[in-house]
């Protein structure tokens, strides 16, 4: 290791490790966590530092799982592979398992033994194994790599690098970059694909508030669903197979029946997504001013004509749900960000950060026009910046347009392969998984309605200058001057030419593709032409690739020196969707209108709130009727039954069905959101205000034994009444 590469792991390892911080804040890394136990117990944790993290003996870290690749976490509760994680998690999973004979999304669903479990195909979770530093190995290939070769030759070492550590294992590998690239460490996992769903709430409880709710505080939901991890006989990961038994865990956490107070010690163990705390102000003023407001407003459009064939159906809505449920979260998160990132100004305390940053950096040539030159990229970049938005979020928001690329590259390669059988099995395979995930939530009149409005925004929203050639013949072509008129017209051309778009002619053409007319279908020659590889290079030329390589080498550099400037802090890297720790405490809060939130909900404010009939406010009779006759069994405090509390502690997407674990390692809840006075956390975490919403773990049970009566689940579980 030269001199110039051990000067920046040392600094790593200084602005990992010492001071200390507040504690709510911030995601940590849990090889590294044993830095922080000392603040951890003063808090209130009364394990090891091992008891978190080991690769020698079962610790927490063993029971908790990624779900699906990422999108969500949740941990193993018993002995036998009972996984709980959040209802919105498990949405899809029970929304595809609801028919109009047996609709379990909206009545719940408990099986009451294996057999009654029900597979999901294409999910699955992961543990974690260890977690490796290979800093040195990946710098070593990169310190000469020029922008064009970098990222290939990181995807080489980092293939390398994985290979190695997992040959023979079985296990999966990724390495994961942090600190802007300044820091590699190598994560080993073990996944497991028969995985089956064991439970969940009616929707009226798991997501009682509906959108109404959402994102707020105080909050009355019962966000949870179970799941099961099975293996074969051997127990080792198998796919689905009727013959699977229940996973044996290393480890699986025990349940806390004693409830939470004001500064009790929580901890969140999971996956979050992604954060940009590192982003300079530049980025949060084209995020406020120019982004966030055309996700929200393509997204609204999306889900105002989802919504309106919702309603015309049970059947619709069944179909629909899940979709909407995912646009719908984050279209009212980007209405948040935006206003608590104004609300709290967080575009005047970047922009003091940084001129504090020139000032310290006056007399350090490498770093010294750092500032200057994120003003310069983002200038030229801004032009473009709503144009590039509208590319995932508008061009390519129609279901068709996906599903069109997915099926056009897929029968290419087909051909391509077809003297490879295993090939042609693989692609096939594929093909009809995409094309059932297509047909599922297909609409017409919605779908159609959704293609012509986003066009007709987009015409009115882009500069003409960076119109795309196609996009004003398509304009010219059906109604010149009217371009809502024109691609209502190009819209009804579409469905009756391809057959690539309606159900019924897809299947018809799938079952004997042409190439031929597969490249003269309509939708291929539209979606081929916003395809963002091939848009992007006829719209921009170089202009967005100029503008990441430059952003990733500024960001790369920026890092760096904050590791130098901030070497006696403890800090931590951005979430990649990582595992990682937080910790904190019960905590209340008096938000920014100056009320004062307790930290706890319980029935009692669920039934206040209670609507006959109402779509996020209706109840099911059993839960009125165990209530009004106060059925609580041994999950009752103070003649209720506790529902949801808060923590201090700092989270992002990616931790939902994160358990909340006490000072003792015990589960007392499971995250599922943030509050609507700090929806800014995933650029800038405020200390005043920043939530995290849980679900009582009391609730949950009591949905599953007094409501569900499915005390077969009880049996497995290890309650802790003391």
């Amino acid at each position: 290791m030269n001199k110039i590469k051990t000067t920046i792991v040392l600094l790593l390892v200084t602005f990992i490790f010492t001071s200390a911080a507040r504690a709510d804040e911030g995601m940590w890394i849990p090889m590294l966590i044993g830095k922080n136990y000392d603040q951890m117990k003063k808090q209130g944790f009364k394990l090891t530092a091992e008891d978190l993290y080991s690769i020698n003996k079962a610790s927490l870290k063993d029971a908790i799982v990624s779900l699906g690749g990422g999108f969500c976490t949740g941990e193993v509760v018993s002995n036998h592979g009972l996984i709980f994680t959040n209802h919105h998690c498990g949405y899809e999973s029970i929304s595809a398992n609801s028919t109009l004979q047996n609709d379990i999304l909206d009545s719940g669903f408990y099986a009451k033994n294996y057999g009654e479990e029900k597979a999901i195909p294409g999910l699955f979770v992961q543990f974690l194994i260890r977690i490796e530093d290979v800093t040195p190995q990946v710098t070593d290939v990169l310190k000469d790599a020029t922008d064009a070769d970098r990222g290939k030759k990181l995807q080489n070492i980092s293939n390398a690098i994985v290979a190695n550590a997992t040959k023979g294992t079985g296990y999966d590998g990724a390495v994961s970059v942090f600190f802007g690239g300044n820091q590699y460490f190598l994560y080993i996992y073990q996944k497991y694909t028969d995985i089956r769903l064991v439970g969940a709430p009616p929707q009226s409880i798991g997501k009682f508030g509906g959108e109404t709710d959402n994102w707020e505080w105080p909050r009355h939901t019962g966000d949870f669903s179970i799941f099961r991890i099975y293996v074969g006989k051997d127990g080792l990961p198998a796919d689905y197979s009727q013959n699977n038994v229940p996973y044996t865990p290393k480890k699986f956490l025990s349940i806390s029946l004693k409830g939470v107070k004001n500064g009790d010690f929580a901890m969140i163990y999971g996956y979050p997504g992604r954060t940009d705390r590192f982003l300079t102000s530049n980025g949060v003023k084209l995020a406020t001013d120019e982004t966030n407001p055309v996700i929200v407003k393509l997204r609204d459009i999306r889900l105002k004509a989802w919504k309106e064939e919702m309603a015309k159906s049970a059947d619709t809505r069944l179909k629909l749900s899940s979709k909407y449920a995912e646009i719908a979260n984050y279209w009212k998160y980007f209405i948040g960000q935006t206003e608590q990132l104004k609300r709290l100004d967080i575009y005047s305390q970047k922009k003091q950060e940084e001129d504090d940053f020139t000032k310290w950096a006056a007399d350090k040539p490498a770093y010294a026009n750092l500032m200057k030159d994120y003003l310069q990229l983002y200038s030229d970049y801004e032009p473009y910046a709503i144009h590039r938005t509208y590319i995932n979020e508008g061009l390519l928001a129609p279901g068709f347009v996906i599903n069109t690329l997915n099926t056009y590259y897929g029968l290419r390669a087909l051909d391509a392969q077809k003297n490879n059988a295993d090939a042609v099995a693989d692609i096939t395979k594929q093909l009809k998984k995409i094309n059932e995930e297509y047909v599922k939530t297909y609409n017409e009149t919605a779908d159609k309605k959704i293609f012509a409005q986003i066009m007709a925004t987009y015409y009115a929203d882009i500069p003409k200058d960076q119109h795309p050639e196609f996009i004003e013949t398509i304009v010219n072509k059906y109604s010149p001057g009217n371009a809502p008129e024109a691609f209502k017209q190009f819209a009804d051309y579409l469905w009756a030419n391809s057959n690539l778009i309606a159900p019924e002619k897809l299947t018809a053409f799938m079952q004997n593709p042409s190439l031929d007319a597969l490249n003269r279908d309509p939708a291929v020659a539209y979606s081929v032409n916003v395809n963002p590889r091939i848009y992007t290079k006829n719209v921009f030329g170089t202009k967005i690739s100029d503008f990441e390589t430059q952003k990733a080498n500024l960001d790369r550099l920026y890092e760096r020196a904050l590791l130098e400037k901030n070497q006696d802090k403890l800090m931590y890297p951005d979430a990649n969707s990582t595992m990682r720790i937080s910790y904190g405490n019960v905590q209340d809060y008096t938000s920014k209108d100056n009320v004062h939130y307790p930290i706890q909900t319980n029935l009692d404010g669920v039934m206040a709130k209670y609507k006959p009939g109402d779509s996020e406010f209706d109840l099911p009779p059993s839960l009125i009727n165990a209530y009004k006759h106060k059925h609580f069994g041994q999950y009752g405090e103070n003649g209720t039954v506790p529902v949801d509390f808060i923590t201090n502690d700092d989270i992002t997407g990616g931790n939902s069905g994160s358990p909340v674990i006490n000072g003792d390692g015990e589960l007392i809840g499971l995250a599922f959101d943030g509050n609507w006075d700090a929806m800014c956390g995933d650029i800038a975490f405020d200390k005043k205000y920043k939530r995290t919403i849980c679900v009582d773990i009391r609730y949950v049970l009591w949905c599953i034994d007094v409501l569900g009566h499915a005390n077969n689940l009880i049996s497995e579980l290890d309650l802790h009444k003391n």
